[in-house]
C-alpha cells in the first residue's frame, strides 16, 4: 500500500538526538539532509552519522528520506553511494533536471545489483528550485520510473530570482498551481515548500491549505511542531 506523505520533517544530518527522536512527532515522512544544513567540512561526519543510523535504528514506523548534495560535486556521488547502499525509502535530489536522474538512476540500478536488493527499491525524489526545472517539469516526471513526487522548493527558485519570498507566498501561487497539476496528471506526490516561521500556526494552516487547494498532496515541516497541522490539512 502506498504511503502518506503528508509532512515530511525535515532535521540536520549531523544533529544525533535529532535523528534518534525524529519518529516521535509521528511524521508521515523524515528527511536527514546532508545539504544545505550541513556546513562543508561535516559533510563526511554527517554521511556517516546517517548511514549508520538507517543501518541500526527503528524507522519502521516513518518512511525516511535523505537529502544528498548535487550530483555534479564530490560529496553528491558520496551520498548517493554510502547512502543507497542502506537503502533509504527514497533519495531527494537538489537542482535536478531530466539528465541529473537518468544519472541517479543508473547509479542505483547499479548499487541495487551489487547489494542484492530489488531493482527500484530506492526511490527519487527531485527538487523544483530553478527556473529551467520548472520549465520543464514534464520531461523531469518522466525521466525515470523511481520519480515518485516532486518537492517544489520556494526558496531556491527566490534565490535565483535574487528575492526573498514574502510571508503570505503570492509570488509562488502560479508556480504551485503548475506542479500540482502535473504531479496530480502523472500521478505523483506533490510535495510544498517549508513554511519558516515556526511559531506562526495560523499562518502555516493557511499556507498548508492554499498548498493542498492548488494540488499539493503534503509538505515540509520546520520542526516537529508543524507535524499535527500538516497531518490533519492533508488527510
Amino acid at each position: 500500500m502506498k504511503r502518506l506523505r503528508r509532512s515530511l520533517l525535515i532535521i540536520s544530518g549531523n544533529n544525533p538526538k535529532s535523528i534518534q527522536d525524529a519518529p516521535v512527532f509521528d511524521p508521515d515522512v523524515v528527511i536527514f539532509d546532508l545539504e544545505e544544513r550541513v556546513a562543508p567540512q561535516d559533510k563526511d561526519s554527517a554521511r556517516n552519522l546517517v548511514r549508520e543510523a538507517l543501518s541500526f535504528l527503528d524507522y519502521s514506523q516513518v518512511e525516511v528520506m535523505v537529502r544528498v548534495n548535487p550530483l555534479d560535486t564530490d560529496e553528491g556521488q558520496k551520498d548517493v553511494d554510502r547512502i543507497a547502499r542502506v537503502k533509504p525509502g527514497a533519495l531527494i535530489i537538489p537542482k535536478a533536471n531530466e539528465q541529473v536522474i537518468k544519472q541517479v538512476e543508473g547509479i542505483l540500478t547499479k548499487i541495487e545489483k551489487e547489494e542484492g536488493f530489488p531493482v527500484g527499491s530506492v526511490e527519487v525524489i527531485p527538487v523544483l528550485e530553478t527556473a529551467f526545472g520548472i520549465e520543464n517539469i514534464n520531461q523531469l516526471m518522466g525521466s525515470s520510473p523511481r520519480v515518485t513526487g516532486l518537492w517544489f522548493n520556494g526558496e531556491g527558485l527566490m534565490a535565483e530570482f535574487g528575492t526573498q519570498r514574502t510571508k503570505e507566498g503570492a509570488e509562488l501561487y502560479f508556480v504551485r498551481g503548475r506542479v500540482g497539476i502535473a504531479c496530480r496528471a502523472a500521478g505523483i506526490d506533490a510535495i510544498d515548500t517549508i513554511f519558516l516561521d515556526g511559531n506562526d500556526y495560523e499562518g502555516l494552516a493557511n499556507d498548508a491549505s492554499a498548498a493542498k487547494r492548488l494540488g499539493f498532496t503534503g509538505k515540509l515541516a520546520l520542526d516537529g511542531r508543524q507535524v499535527d497541522t500538516l497531518n490533519a490539512i492533508f488527510q
